[in-house]
């Protein structure tokens, strides 16, 4: 039966590439071949995730009989309610899921302790990064910064692409400049990053 494997990383920065070799030596160890991989760069919410819903689908449709990851809070930082439900349904269309990093075996009389032990571990530090990423907007908007992505334009910039808006459309400021379209709309309709960040060098009138 063919053997599957699922990456997840939380965010575009990050890299998959660490999680795969780790799950490819430990599947060789353990006589296993990955035939398929699913991978990922989403939140820890086991909601909507296409490579995990696709990775459900076809182990529902008895695809797989084993399902490597690295750590189980790499399938669902939810609760030990859901990430049982999802080991549930891995289990009820036959297909064993197998942890590298955790170092305890999901299968056994035991199985369901170690799977709520580590399930509320992932909940608990899922809730540690929401408070550290919360206190870190706090301070930074109350030193008067802004908070998000940085903006993507200066001035001058911006500046070319309203002179350009009146004989080329976004698509070709966007290629003429080499810089997104949704930027472009930002800077034309004074909406999103660019306005907010452009905020801060405003004087107010007397």
């Amino acid at each position: 039966m063919p053997v599957a494997a699922y990456l997840r990383v939380s965010t575009r920065g990050q890299s998959v590439a660490m999680q795969r070799d780790a799950i490819e030596r430990a599947a060789l160890a353990r006589g296993a071949v990955i035939d398929q991989w699913f991978a990922e760069k989403a939140g820890g919410a086991a909601g909507a995730r296409p490579a995990l819903l696709g990775l459900r689908a076809s182990v529902a449709a008895g695809a797989f009989d084993r399902v490597f990851v690295y750590r189980l809070d790499r399938l669902s930082r939810g609760g030990i309610r859901s990430t049982l439900a999802l080991v549930d349904e891995f289990r009820a269309h036959g297909a064993r899921i197998e942890t590298v990093a955790d170092g305890f075996s999901l299968e056994g009389p035991a199985a369901d302790v170690v799977l709520s032990v580590l399930a509320w571990a992932a909940q608990m530090e899922r809730a540690a990064i929401g408070e550290r990423v919360a206190a870190a907007r706090v301070r930074v908007e109350a030193s008067g910064g802004a908070w998000g992505r940085p903006r993507r334009v200066d001035d001058a910039t911006a500046a070319k692409v309203r002179t350009l808006s009146k004989s080329r459309t976004v698509r070709e400021i966007a290629v003429a400049l080499k810089i997104p379209k949704s930027t472009v709309c930002d800077v034309l309709s004074e909406k999103g990053a660019y306005k907010r960040q452009r905020a801060k060098h405003l004087k107010p009138k007397a």
